[in-house]
């Protein structure tokens, strides 16, 4: 692979972590940011020429842009990771205001914010990819879960839309659908609402997918890793990319049944139009 510079985001566990060791080893040069430095002590020791690490809080967005600036005038940023965010769990009516804040704050507005900084560059540099790690659940939505998925339909809507506005430009945007990994975001930094009796039921399975004994997610985040790094060199960039092949199947069955609500509505569309010749 030719030498780029990545930027990624939340590079101290899952796949940030993941992609970043791996680019690491194969020479890139990576600007990785974190919230706690203290979790990638390891990086910086190892490879202080190419590893820069820097503290962000994606929910900032002042800060987001004053350190985009300041890189971009130190390096030419060749790829985009958006990866930091989280998982909240719980149903609609089981989340705080302050709970449903944070998560569009980190999930949404901090990767909206994020590729608004860097496109201006990467349109100058007339060159770029943008790859966001968004999940299969940026497709398939589930109960218990309201407030990711729309996190992320959020973000699939506005990289679709940016996608077709910086094509001219020589840039690139990947849209990351994972499904379950075996990564801290499901066995360690999910967040679980304050559970409502009333809900026990469909909206609170997800308990039983947070619990390692009831087994572990067939996702390989290093296989995962790679795929993603990979498709930073493929030409024209895969706008979506699913990874995972139960996560390949729920979504392909998902767009099938939307598809056929859809062509059931014909009657009923065609019904608001003004008759032909009016």
């Amino acid at each position: 692979m030719t030498k780029q510079t990545w930027l990624i985001t939340g590079v101290s566990s899952g796949f940030g972590r993941s992609i970043t060791t791996q680019l690491l080893a194969q020479g890139q040069t990576v600007i990785g940011t974190v919230r706690n430095t203290a979790k990638v002590q390891d990086l910086i020791a190892k490879f202080p020429n190419t590893f820069i690490c820097e503290t962000l809080d994606v929910m900032d967005v002042p800060a987001i842009h004053a350190l985009v600036d300041r890189i971009a005038n130190e390096h030419t940023i060749d790829v985009l990771v958006n990866n930091a965010g989280y998982g909240l769990f719980g149903a609609a009516e089981e989340l705080s205001d302050k709970e449903v804040d944070k998560i569009i704050a980190t999930d949404l507005t901090g990767s909206i914010q994020m590729i608004r900084s860097v496109l201006p560059y990467m349109r100058d540099q007339q060159h770029g990819r943008m790859i966001q790690i968004s999940s299969y659940g940026g497709q398939v939505a589930y109960p218990g879960n309201s407030m990711y998925h729309a996190a992320k339909f959020g973000i699939e809507g506005f990289c679709e839309s940016v996608a077709q506005e910086v094509a001219a430009f020589n840039i690139g945007v990947t849209i990351v659908e994972p499904g379950g990994a075996r990564t801290e975001f499901r066995y360690g930094s999910a967040r679980v609402a304050d559970l409502i009796p009333a809900y026990d039921g469909p909206a609170h399975a997800f308990m039983k997918m947070l619990d390692p004994a009831n087994g572990l997610a067939p996702g390989d985040p290093e296989r995962m890793a790679a795929r993603i790094i990979e498709s930073a060199t493929q030409t024209p960039a895969p706008l979506h990319m699913v990874l995972g092949s139960e996560a390949l199947k729920n979504t392909i069955q998902r767009l099938e049944e939307r598809i056929a609500e859809y062509k059931g509505e014909t009657e009923l569309a065609a019904s608001t139009d003004f008759p032909a010749g009016e």
